[in-house]
């Protein structure tokens, strides 16, 4: 897939802002008065400002409200309704604890439900293309939703929880590189059912289908090098979990606190980058680019 930066933008801030919603919802931390208005303003600039950045990858972003009808049949759709309940009833819970220091402790959890809703069908959208071998497993929802938790717990300040998080998913991201490479290749694809030809007969591209480029080739094939995504997944993997887990063990400071919300930040927009790059979409068998 070609990795646009809205959705790597978007993918990489709404889980983080809804990490955060979710752990303000459970209670982990119970802030009032100014001290709420902050947290919960953080957590929505990070959701919100994700969920805008996604608007402008769609063709007629001006008809994105149209979205929301499909629901019965789109993720995309049961995505927007997810989000807009989740944020509506966060606002209220929120407003309790920022104007008369209650928290109504059922909006809350109610509130954290929706927020990890959210989360789980935006990774739906990824995870039901079966197009897509590397996305169609089951590794996509979890490691959409252990990014945004362990995320929301490193920003909410919960330093055990999010080291042990950090670490697990950590170690799921390296099981997903490890393993996704296969996937294409144990799907069955090939230039047979590419073309649906194969019933006749063993198939061979004769010349390219284009001279060109054409919107498939730009929007679903994207290659990147071997060599490059070694790298890349290092300094993912350095960034977005080892950097932190050792800013957290090190005594407790604001600086160091900051530091580790940062390169994780940084680590989990390089891996989502990576995540779309490296999607094979079965049309680059037709292309010949397979």
């Amino acid at each position: 897939m070609h990795p646009a930066p809205s959705v790597i933008i978007f993918t990489t801030f709404s889980g983080l802002g809804f990490g955060l919603l979710f752990w303000l919802g459970i209670g982990a931390i119970v802030p009032t008065g100014l001290s709420a208005f902050i947290w919960f303003t953080i957590a929505y600039v990070c959701a919100v400002g994700g969920l805008l950045a996604s608007t402008f990858h769609l063709g007629r972003p001006e008809r994105a409200i149209k979205a929301f009808s499909q629901w019965r049949t789109s993720w995309l759709s049961r995505e927007g309704i997810a989000a807009v309940l989740a944020l509506v009833i966060m606002a209220i819970y929120g407003a309790g604890l920022v104007f008369t220091g209650t928290r109504v402790a059922f909006l809350g959890w109610l509130g954290a439900f929706g927020a990890i809703a959210t989360v789980l069908t935006t990774s739906m959208i990824y995870t039901q293309l079966k197009t897509v071998p590397r996305w169609h497993h089951w590794t996509t929802p979890i490691l959409f939703l252990a990014l945004s938790i362990s995320g929301g717990a490193l920003l909410a300040g919960q330093v055990t929880i999010a080291i042990v998080l950090l670490t697990l998913t950590g170690a799921l991201q390296t099981y997903a590189w490890m393993t996704g490479s296969q996937r294409f290749t144990n799907s069955g694809s090939d230039i047979q059912t590419a073309t649906g030809l194969g019933h006749i007969g063993r198939v061979r591209a004769f010349e390219p289908p284009h001279t060109g480029g054409n919107y498939l080739m730009r929007e679903f094939i994207y290659v990147v090098g071997r060599k490059h995504v070694t790298r890349l997944q290092v300094i993912a993997g350095v960034l977005g979990f080892i950097a932190p887990i050792i800013l957290l063990v090190l005594p407790f400071n604001h600086i160091f606190a900051a530091l580790a919300v940062l390169c994780h930040i940084a680590g989990v927009l390089c891996l989502r980058w990576l995540f779309f790059a490296q999607a094979e979409h079965v049309v680059g068998l037709y292309y010949g680019k397979r």
